[in-house]
């Protein structure tokens, strides 16, 4: 578990999956992600986002509001297929939680952590090119653009803007 000013970040609860449901049912949030997840999938999701951190000691965490305990979706760290030797950082919040932070402090967290705890020399962030939202966090995180790509997720290629940041700037 980890905490911001405003935000708890831990592993996912029973009273968690109604509203990640919710979020993962979503077009507006899903846009850059793939398909919408059904219950079942988004469920799936939850133990296994819990049982990957249980193991790891990273991962991609519930968030919840600390003012008011509300759930507000997930961030972390993860390591994806598409680049097997670095961590990516990543969040996905319900949609009426976006352009207040939340996305950013969560994040922010993480990074301490990758380049503190972690020991980490480098974290990148991967998002589909149109979505512009994700890459504005990315640019309040301190990150630089790295490159573009085209990925493949679950067999079905996409456009990616690949950024990254180095421990030395983080600190700065």
């Amino acid at each position: 578990m980890r905490t911001t000013e405003r935000l708890v970040l831990r592993p996912f609860r029973e009273s968690d999956l109604e509203p990640w449901a919710a979020l993962n049912a979503d077009p507006d949030v899903t846009q850059y992600l793939g398909p919408p997840l059904s219950r079942v999938d988004s469920d799936r999701t939850a133990r296994a986002i819990n049982a990957f951190y249980e193991a790891h000691g990273f991962g991609f965490l519930a968030v919840e509001r600390r003012s008011d305990g509300v759930f507000l979706g997930a961030c972390g760290l993860s390591k994806e297929q598409w680049y097997p030797d670095d961590l990516e950082i990543g969040w996905r919040l319900a949609r009426e939680y976006w352009g207040h932070g939340y996305a950013t402090e969560a994040a922010a967290s993480w990074l301490d952590h990758a380049f503190g705890e972690a020991g980490l020399s480098r974290v990148i962030a991967v998002t589909d090119t149109p979505n512009v939202r994700s890459i504005a966090v990315m640019r309040r995180l301190g990150m630089s653009f790295d490159h573009e790509a085209v990925l493949e997720d679950d067999g079905v290629p996409f456009d990616a803007t690949i950024y990254s940041l180095k421990a030395e700037e983080w600190r700065k």
